[in-house]
């Protein structure tokens, strides 16, 4: 359960849930944990008996959809996109999913540590900065580790399944941008270097001094008569 709070662990142990929790990405995908969670707090409102603990893409919609019902029907504010998140396994999705679930059910706040925020998008971003430039993804690469396989044959819009490409592209191109900007000689490009000027020197450049006037004298001799030719 790394990536959880400790408040959060603990209070997930306290639930005394059928399943234990080894990998928060991989073991909330399917829906059917969390469905224990909401029972231990409406035990009338919820059978688990309609969950199926699978692992097929139909069984993970099919839990996910009673889920989202019932959250609606309770006014319980579950993000959808926290909910495709986990259904796809997306970066830090089932965290944030069980985070709010958590403060929903114990009317408890999170103080949260800026390292261990999600972002909203629920890709790798974050991870790939804290690596060196050349470890990092390809464009290609972070298509196929944060678009998965189950949301192109889930989502027939294909449409949508392209923005969702280009704006994971526009993040990688983001990034990239970003590595040129602080490793310039890893891409045969020159640091702009931009000159300091000192307080002396500006003060001197913002300085209007006054024009000299220089005294020019003028002769004021006859000037010279040309000579008539002799005859």
């Amino acid at each position: 359960m790394t990536g959880l709070p400790r408040e959060v662990i603990k209070w997930l142990q306290s639930l005394d849930l059928s399943l234990s929790i080894r990998n928060v990405r991989r073991d909330f995908s399917n829906g059917y944990l969390l469905a224990e969670i909401l029972r231990c707090y409406y035990p009338q409102e919820l059978p688990t008996h309609s969950f199926s603990n699978g692992t097929s893409i139909q069984t993970r919609l099919g839990n996910w959809q009673q889920i989202e019902r019932f959250t609606a029907k309770q006014k319980l504010n579950v993000p959808k996109e926290y909910m495709d998140g986990t259904i796809h396994c997306k970066p830090g999705a089932a965290h944030a999913l069980i985070e709010r679930v958590y403060m929903l059910l114990t009317n408890r706040e999170l103080h949260y540590l800026p390292a261990k925020t999600h972002p909203h998008d629920f890709t790798d971003s974050t991870y790939q900065t804290q690596l060196p430039p050349y470890a990092r993804s390809t464009a290609a690469q972070s298509i196929r580790t944060n678009l998965a396989a189950t949301e192109l044959t889930t989502e027939p819009d294909r449409i949508l399944c392209k923005m969702k490409a280009e704006a994971i592209i526009d993040v990688h191109a983001d990034l990239r941008r970003h590595e040129k900007e602080e490793f310039p000689g890893r891409f045969g490009l020159k640091k702009s270097k931009k000159k300091v000027t000192t307080a002396a020197e500006d003060t001197t450049a913002n300085t209007i001094t006054d024009p000299v006037i220089r005294e020019i004298k003028v002769d004021q001799r006859q000037p010279l008569q040309a000579k008539e030719p002799n005859t």
